[in-house]
């Protein structure tokens, strides 16, 4: 009889193990989508939050998660029904000049923010090695993207990106190093409180822009068409009619599962800096390095240098993902030769623009554009442009004729178009407290 029971267990045991094996697998774009949001630009703005509120931002992870979801796997189903990318159905069905502003506008926010990632992972790696140079590191930071990027094949380099998502449990461990008031964080995530200062209007819009950000729109959407020329489907007509009910629902594992776990990054790193940082008269907490050595004397060594590795291993993700965003909606809206799984001779143009987007933002920070101000350069940015790609994004997966059958269910619709209304109070909010 303990036999049974054992061989039963044993059975169990190695189902879960091909479920969890299966799980895995499914994870792709959308899983290196959700982790390149969570970059050093993401993580100081999350990290002010905690040092300047506390737990009173907690909440905003629980919204914002479903509202990513919903954005992102409505981009990831444009990208599967048409085959395309989400500039080229953009220039498809849309007067060429909205594109050509956006992509433009697109190049110039990335860039600065890969400028303020590059510094952010400089300084925090000076942090753990003090005499290294910061220009060295800047630029061999820039160097080893931009050499993966371009040697790399596609596969070889998707698996670098999904690795590259464990450097964010990081942030999870570091909350098991520090005294955190559960039963406080718990309340302020669920139970919100808000006083519409204009301080508290300035971090909710910085909140909501560093999370719900248009070059993830364009990645997530490239993505996806990426891992189907990656499964052999070479042209248009193969790609769209490949769209399969387990195709789909692979996406949405993918995608919500990436969603999930950027928010619950989000939701640790504000808890840990909260119960840190939160009410202390420190130095003011700017970038995500100030973040890591604020930390030191209050949680120890092992949680200074868990943030620091965070910042270092969520930069080398979120650079590519930014230069690489930028590369595709210029080259689509041109109808260049584009894609990653393409080698350097083939798509020049492509890889010249990725070239030309950290060598922007290698420069910002040579000629001593600091983190902050580029943060606050792409922030308006981003303003600008997140409504009118959200409203794009909401018409096009929406549209039957595009999407045939995989066009937006009514529950989608409303979040979306929910989502778009709310990003541009925040937007309009943004450049007001700006200006």
């Amino acid at each position: 009889m303990n036999g049974l029971y054992w061989i039963h267990g044993y059975m169990n045991v190695e189902k879960e193990i091909r479920a969890g094996k299966r799980y895995l697998k499914n994870l792709g774009p959308g899983i290196t989508t959700g982790a390149a949001d969570d970059d050093p630009s993401g993580i100081a703005t999350y990290s002010q939050s905690g040092a300047q509120f506390g737990f009173q931002f907690l909440f905003t992870s629980l919204i914002t998660f479903p509202l990513m979801a919903v954005v992102q796997e409505m981009c990831a189903r444009i990208g599967l029904a048409t085959g395309e990318g989400l500039a080229a159905n953009i220039r498809r069905h849309y007067p060429a000049w909205i594109l050509y502003l956006c992509a433009g506008l697109l190049f110039t926010v990335n860039s600065f923010n890969i400028g303020a990632d590059l510094g952010m992972m400089a300084e925090a790696t000076r942090l753990v090695l003090p005499g290294i140079s910061f220009w060295l590191l800047v630029g061999g930071f820039a160097a080893v993207s931009l050499l993966l990027q371009i040697f790399t094949s596609y596969g070889q380099y998707a698996k670098y990106l999904k690795y590259l998502t464990l450097f964010l449990l990081a942030y999870v461990a570091t909350a098991f190093l520090v005294s955190i008031d559960w039963r406080s964080a718990l309340f302020h995530t669920f139970i919100p409180t808000f006083h519409f200062t204009k301080d508290e209007l300035f971090i909710l819009a910085a909140i909501l822009g560093t999370t719900i950000s248009p070059y993830l729109f364009f990645w997530q959407t490239s993505q996806e068409v990426e891992e189907e020329i990656l499964r052999g489907k070479r042209t248009l007509q193969e790609r769209r009619s490949a769209v399969s009910p387990r195709s789909l629902s692979r996406m949405r594992i993918d995608v919500w599962s990436g969603m999930f776990f950027s928010n619950i990054v989000m939701f640790f790193i504000m808890a840990v800096t909260a119960a840190t940082l939160g009410g202390r008269d420190l130095f003011p907490i700017e970038t995500a390095a100030d973040a890591a050595l604020a930390l030191r004397p209050l949680a120890g060594d092992a949680a200074y240098l868990l943030f620091a590795l965070g910042i270092i291993g969520t930069g080398m993700l979120a650079v590519p993902v930014l230069a690489g965003s930028a590369s595709y909606a210029i080259s689509e809206s041109f109808r260049l030769k584009e894609g990653l799984y393409r080698t350097f001779k083939q798509a020049h143009a492509f890889y010249g623009i990725i070239i030309a987007s950290v060598a922007v933002g290698f420069v910002t920070s040579f000629i001593g554009i600091d983190p902050v101000r580029a943060l606050l350069y792409a922030a308006i940015g981003n303003a600008l442009i997140a409504p009118v790609i959200l409203f794009l994004i909401l018409r096009l997966s929406g549209n039957t004729k595009v999407m045939g059958a995989h066009a937006n269910a009514p529950l989608a619709r409303v979040v979306g178009w929910g989502t778009a209304l709310l990003m541009t109070v925040v937007s309009v909010a943004t450049v007001i407290s700006f200006f």
